[in-house]
């Protein structure tokens, strides 16, 4: 890397410290110590991008991690060590895939991810149940995430390791080095929570299943699929949820992870339901050269009670009757492309309407049944040619795509406003006015048409059409 305008050693690896070289150390010192040496441009972006897909890959190890840029992780394995028998074996497991991949890590179980960061970096093991202090006690003031200012200061004052700093008071250590030395051995012993950001945010609704020999046949893809439903769906009975996105992947050899998703319009749990949205996904599905485990993952879970049909129809009933065409639809052609249509409160006409998903429930909100709105308004308003009697009459006739039409009934004007809240003052105009009316005509055809403008003013008036009745 580049520091003003000298070239140092961004990172190094174990040979090259056996070398005596360092991190920060300039370029053309390291190359008089090594001729030889094998460098490579340093690229953060590129750094970043390959530590997410790492992060990508452990969730075959656990649900939830977090990418501690620019060279750390954080997996949360709490409740799923028993499916590895046990911390050292979910350790080994990940450390010996690592290697094989050529990636060399240090790794650390610890209770509180500040302590699992401090010993990953200067003591790696397992650190037992609630000995944070006695395994942090030995290590430099660096294992608690310091600013380099903060760490600087402790090493002046003879503050060298994790212990000498937990037996000083805390209100003088807090007077002199400010609230950012406790927060860290605080969040390291476990007496403050420390926020992660997860790639995934962890969830208990999941179900892995490992594999003694790695399947690649679509037939066995489908039977892993079968048998991670059933599992995850009978947790989610077991908790009394149903849930409404399930996310299926697949594990690769070579350290890829394939996975496709289905959404429920309603919470659900049923099995044969959700493989029928999950099966012909699985095209998509290539095993490469062997899929090795395999996982499912329930989001937005909610509790999901029995209920009994009633004798008259009720909402639900006709809810429920429609979800399986709904899902069936929208994880087809997108659940953006399948939604319903509600009123919304806005004096703008193109406002008044939002979309909500398909089965969501209406709302207080309607129109008022004194001022109909067409059956089908324009996305954007078409513009016409009108000649009224008078200037603020309705239309005596109107051309609409070339098109001459004679108006028989009209009824009107209904003067719409802008809505000045959402501008700026300056913004208002006479000509955002409108004047709607309601016609028919000779053929029975029935549109909603507007003036836009007032007469008088610097501009002169235009007609729009913006829907049609029926």
């Amino acid at each position: 890397m580049a520091d003003g305008g000298t070239r140092r050693l961004a990172a190094v690896d174990e040979a090259a410290q056996a070398l005596g070289l360092f991190e920060g150390q300039k370029a053309a010192d390291a190359a008089a110590l090594v001729p030889d040496l094998d460098t490579a441009e340093f690229d953060p972006a590129a750094d970043l991008e390959s530590l997410e897909a790492l992060a990508d890959w452990c969730v075959r190890f656990s649900p939830a991690v977090a990418s501690d840029a620019p060279d750390g992780l954080f997996l949360d394995i709490t409740g799923g060590t028993r499916l590895w028998g046990g911390e050292a074996q979910l350790a080994q497991e990940l450390e010996a895939r690592l290697d094989d991949n050529g990636i060399p890590a240090r790794l650390a179980i610890a209770d509180t991810p500040g302590a699992a960061w401090a010993l990953a970096r200067f003591a790696p093991g397992l650190c037992p149940p609630d000995h944070q202090a006695a395994k942090l006690a030995p290590l430099p003031v660096a294992a608690l995430r310091l600013t380099e200012a903060d760490a600087a200061q402790l090493a002046r004052l003879g503050l060298r390791t994790v212990g000498q700093v937990m037996g000083l008071p805390r209100g003088p250590l807090t007077r002199r080095f400010g609230p950012g030395v406790l927060l860290r051995l605080d969040q390291a012993l476990g007496r403050l929570p420390q926020a992660l950001a997860y790639r995934r945010p962890p969830t208990p609704w999941r179900q892995r299943l490992a594999f003694a020999e790695p399947v690649s046949v679509p037939e066995d893809l489908a039977r892993v699929a079968a048998d991670l439903t059933g599992l995850l769906c009978d947790q989610l009975a077991a908790g009394g949820q149903g849930a409404r996105r399930f996310a299926l992947s697949y594990h690769r050899l070579d350290g890829k992870t394939l996975t496709v998703e289905a959404g429920l319009a309603l919470p659900g749990r049923r099995p044969k339901a959700l493989l029928r949205l999950l099966i012909p996904k699985l095209e998509t599905v290539d095993p490469g050269f062997g899929i090795e485990s395999a996982s499912i993952l329930a989001e937005d879970v909610h509790p999901l009670s029995m209920t009994q049909a009633q004798l008259d129809p009720t909402q639900a009933e006709a809810d429920a009757a429609i979800a399986p065409l709904i899902d069936r639809l929208a994880n087809r052609l997108g659940a953006d492309r399948v939604w319903r249509a509600q009123p919304a409160q806005s004096h703008a006409p193109e406002r008044a309407v939002v979309r909500r998903e398909a089965l969501e429930g209406a709302r207080d909100e309607g129109w008022d049944p004194g001022r109909p709105r067409p059956l089908r308004l324009f996305v954007r308003p078409e513009p016409i040619e009108a000649l009224a009697a008078l200037p603020d009459a309705a239309p005596a006739r109107f051309r609409w795509r070339g098109l001459w039409r004679k108006v028989a009934r009209a009824e009107g004007p209904e003067r719409i406003a802008q809505e000045w809240w959402r501008l700026a003052p300056e913004q208002t105009a006479v000509g955002a006015v409108r004047d709607y009316y309601r016609v028919e005509d000779e053929a029975g055809g029935r549109f909603w048409l507007f003036r836009a403008g007032l007469y008088g003013g610097e501009e002169a008036p235009r007609w729009w059409l913006h829907g049609v009745f029926g």
